[in-house]
């Protein structure tokens, strides 16, 4: 496995990136960074190259970018415009394959948040019918996406791990896949068993954060964490790990997740 850091859930600065801890992740010893894609679309050329030389410097790669779509954008109802989607998806798309990245998260819970009163089935179509627009874009920039199975409180639409794949499985594409997040997981109260059942084939990337205040998981006995690490053993998973979750301590944390992640995650079930 390759262990990750979601920079943005950390980040202080202006831009929103959280690039500006990215020595620290370096200095704790993780493989890559992933980076918000929103974010960095927002950024001028000049910002952006600015955040690819932090990058280059620090000798670390963004593989993964996060926060695919603007909280502005309507994916759902009846007030989209399915022109500009795919003209930002695009850029988008286009931004994180240059920066390297092999795949993007697609959660983006406000911009996919079906409106009150409008049908959630028909908003389903609509977001299985965008994917399969945005498909060949991912493909053309080498971009695998990942579907983000989201709690009910961010998202109304696909908020378990087994919607996801048969949100995946509707769409058909080849560079359509599904991301597991054991903090959504366990909210939702949905067992890992649904990973095992489910994974194999479909799962490209993983998030973790300890449910108890969605903060960096440090310790076996913070959560009930070994179930879903065995399912991601039994169905053969060696993808990407980010930590994805809140820190009032970075440059403490880090560390510990990283270790955490190395004790835990890659040992014989």
């Amino acid at each position: 496995m390759r262990f990750g850091c979601c920079l943005n859930m950390v980040s202080t600065g202006t831009d929103g990136t959280g690039i500006e801890n990215i020595e620290k992740l370096k200095e704790a010893g993780f493989d890559y960074v992933e980076l918000p894609l929103a974010e960095l679309t927002r950024l001028t050329d000049t910002e952006r190259e600015d955040v690819v030389g932090r990058l280059n410097s620090s000798g670390m790669s963004c593989e993964v970018c996060n926060n695919m779509f603007p909280k502005t954008f309507r994916l759902t109802g009846p007030d989209v415009r399915i022109d500009e989607v795919l003209a930002y998806a695009e850029k988008a798309l286009h931004i994180a394959g240059s920066i390297g990245a092999k795949s993007v998260v697609f959660g983006s819970g406000p911009a996919k948040m079906v409106p009150e009163g409008f049908p959630l089935d028909e908003g389903y179509r609509q977001v299985v019918d965008l994917l399969k627009l945005v498909d060949p874009i991912a493909g053309r920039n080498g971009i695998t996406i990942a579907i983000e199975p989201l709690r009910k409180a961010e998202c109304n639409l696909i908020n378990t791990f087994e919607e996801g794949v048969r949100l995946a499985e509707d769409v058909g594409g080849e560079n359509i896949k599904v991301l597991v997040d054991y903090y959504h997981l366990t909210v939702e109260d949905e067992s890992p068993e649904k990973v095992r059942k489910y994974g194999k084939g479909s799962l490209v990337h993983v998030h973790m954060a300890n449910p108890d205040g969605r903060v960096f998981p440090k310790a076996m006995d913070e959560s009930d964490y070994r179930p879903f690490f065995n399912a991601l053993g039994e169905i053969g998973y060696k993808g990407r790990v980010s930590c994805e979750a809140y820190s009032e301590n970075f440059s403490e944390d880090a560390p510990s997740t990283l270790r955490f992640f190395r004790d835990n995650m890659t040992q014989e079930v």
